[in-house]
């Protein structure tokens, strides 16, 4: 019964969205004041629904209750615990159940505490989620059913895609969720603001939030993402514009533009076409993305479905909300204020350069996705790699760091160069420096060195906004910021380092012989079998030793699953401050050596540690932002109330 719990809970939830999105048209209309009583309550007790619906998908996974087709399609008895639970999410029906429960409590979120905008322009935005919200019940429901029964019961089930037993691969997907969904609340923010006409500073201030939390989980669910990949596929590599990478990445570029846009507009009211029109790209690229996981079209190990019929299904919810918002905007439009001016040198200016060039480098990688897709339907195949996506985006994406470098420092409406010069001088000169300096002794390549002289100057002219500034008294949006470009910098000297310094060497070894990788000595001391919960394993016995100091163990295997049966390659990563050594166990040979692969990467670490700066930036900034916004509501609230006692 707890499967036909959880789904009645599903179908209890999808009828109060109906009821919302009725209540609200009815309170944007001027209709009943009862149905619109109903539409804040509906929205909080369809979270508390979904919520339980995931619970119940959750407590099946860990009963390994094998009268579930999706448990018995995605488990197994012998899995570990973490991953049974994890299996919850890892696959379609499961993940779009969490897609759904994340919005459905998103919305009651949204309900329950946010009173800043007029009435009609809130009723206008539950009622765009709870439409939002119907398609993908819809889907789930009809098309992609979690709790689907299955008989006869099988004696065992079919196991996890033992890529997917990962940690980070159980915390990668959620983190993406919650920023797609975050995104999903910005779209719905900005519909009810076009709706009634609302696009405002208090609108910007009020989607902000939103739109800062579906950031941070981007950058967090990327990160997590790469690094997955990175260990878990034994290919030594971070990044391979994988289309399905590419999918998260896209919704991220456009809500970095978002963010700065709706800042401007919140601070300054500025940009406000800008803004609304990022609000409908950025969920937009989330439903592309969606679209590309889980249509069939796409061969990965991060694809979900291979069913066409999905994909079908997901590409007409894209219509009607895409197409249906760019109709309003284009309906709307002449009735958005142009909002205040400002002159190009100003911070506005700077950041009006920073969208320009997120949204160019969006478009290229947009392209280059689609672009193979697109041939392919005509009978031709192509592949667009990274002699694509690395020169034209870096064509963009640098000129956005010089930007970067002088933007924080720039003063709103209208600034000169000259007041700023001293700071952009000193990054620009240590960028110069590390640019010859690096290519006199190391002779890399020109995008390499470009990163790295970028990456210099960034750091220091992120630390510029403080120069002259009690920190004591530092605003902690200000705090995120100068963290936040500086994890730029960190990741940025990592990707350049990684792309330039990287030291690779595949050897056939027997017990006893040792390879050099760099400053790295290693040793094969043995070759042992091993097994785990559901595997076994033949484990490398390494030694390595760098330059020549004290040895250190690395053991890495390679693994043979049984349910599935699947043989995968578990790399093992010894970390300094300055790089990874990164080693893998290949085949036997006839002549009864191993192949073994090793990789000597400087700073590698640093791409991730960058990106957990920069959602650490992130972090700090929404908690001034919320801080701030609570102090604001208790001080009009005390005037409001000092008012009332003076005229009573």
């Amino acid at each position: 019964m707890i499967a036909e719990f959880g789904l009645a809970a599903l179908w209890l939830a999808a009828a109060l969205a109906l009821l919302q999105l009725f209540g609200a048209f009815a309170g944007v209309r001027g209709g009943s004041a009862d149905l619109v009583a109903v539409v804040r309550p509906a929205a909080v007790v369809q979270a508390a629904l979904t919520g339980l619906a995931f619970l119940m998908l959750i407590w099946v996974f860990a009963r390994t209750d094998l009268s579930v087709l999706l448990v018995a399609s995605n488990s197994h008895s012998e899995k570990p615990l973490i991953f049974k639970i994890s299996g919850a999410w890892s696959n379609h029906e499961g993940s779009m159940l969490m897609w759904v429960v994340i919005m459905a409590v998103s919305g009651g979120l949204i309900a329950l505490i946010e009173r800043r905008l007029p009435e009609k322009t809130m009723l206008a935005t539950l009622g765009a989620q709870a439409f939002v919200s119907l398609g993908f019940y819809a889907f789930l429901l009809f098309s992609s059913n979690p709790f689907e029964r299955l008989s006869p019961v099988p004696v065992e089930g079919a196991g996890l895609n033992p890529l997917l037993q990962d940690t980070a691969a159980a915390v990668h997907p959620p983190g993406l969720y919650l920023g797609y969904v975050g995104l999903s609340v910005a779209f719905s923010f900005v519909v009810g603001a076009l709706l009634t006409r609302n696009v405002t500073p208090d609108f910007a201030r009020v989607m902000r939030p939103w739109v800062l939390g579906a950031w941070i989980f981007l950058t967090l669910g990327i990160t997590a993402g790469s690094y997955w990949a990175y260990y878990e596929l034994g290919w030594g590599g971070w990044w391979f514009w994988d289309p399905v990478e590419n999918a998260s990445l896209m919704p991220w570029l456009a809500a970095t533009a978002l963010l700065h846009s709706a800042s401007v507009l919140a601070a300054r009211d500025a940009l406000r076409t800008w803004t609304v029109m990022l609000g409908v790209v950025a969920f937009s690229m989330s439903m592309i993305g969606t679209f590309l996981v889980r249509s069939g079209i796409l061969t990965s190990v991060h694809a979900f479905a291979v069913d066409p019929e999905r994909g079908n299904f997901i590409l007409a919810l894209l219509a009607i909300y895409i197409g249906g918002a760019l109709a309003l905007f284009a309906a709307r439009a002449s009735t958005i204020a142009e909002g205040e001016r400002f002159a190009l040198m100003s911070r506005e200016g700077a950041l009006v350069v920073n969208n320009v060039a997120l949204s160019a480098i969006l478009g290229i990688v947009l392209l280059g996705t689609l672009y193979p897709l697109l041939t392919e339907a005509f009978g031709v195949r192509v592949s667009v790699g990274p002699p694509y996506f690395n020169p034209v985006s870096a064509s963009f994406f640098l000129p956005m760091l010089l930007v970067l470098i002088a933007g924080p420092l720039l003063r709103w409406r209208r600034d000169s160069f000259a007041r700023v010069q001293r700071s952009v001088v000193l990054a620009v000169s240590v960028g110069l420096v590390v640019l010859f300096g690096v290519g006199v002794l190391a002779g890399l390549g020109i995008l390499p060195l470009l990163g790295m002289a970028l990456a210099a100057a960034v750091a220091v002219a992120a630390f510029a906004p403080l120069r002259g500034r009690s920190l004591r008294r530092l605003p902690l949006p200000v705090w995120g910021m100068v963290i936040a470009h500086f994890g730029i910098a960190v990741s940025l000297f990592g990707v350049a380092c990684d792309s330039a310094l990287t030291v690779e060497k595949l050897a056939a070894a027997k017990a006893g012989d040792t390879i050099a990788v760099g400053p790295w000595q290693v040793t094969l001391d043995s070759i042992e079998p091993v097994a785990g919960p559901n595997w076994t394993a033949i484990e490398g016995r390494m030694t390595a030793r760098y330059d020549g100091g004290e040895g250190r163990e690395l053991a890495p295997q390679a693994r043979s699953f049984w349910a599935p049966p699947q043989e995968t390659t578990e790399s093992a990563l010894l970390t300094r401050w300055n790089g990874q050594l990164y080693a893998v166990l290949g085949k036997e040979a006839a002549d009864g050596r191993w192949q073994v692969r090793l990789w000597w990467k400087p700073f590698v670490t640093w791409i991730w540690f960058g990106g957990i700066l920069i959602a650490l930036g992130g972090l700090l900034s929404l908690l001034g932002r919320v801080t701030g916004d609570l102090r604001l509501r208790e001080r009009r609230r005390l005037i409001a109330q000092r008012h009332g006692e003076a005229v009573s």
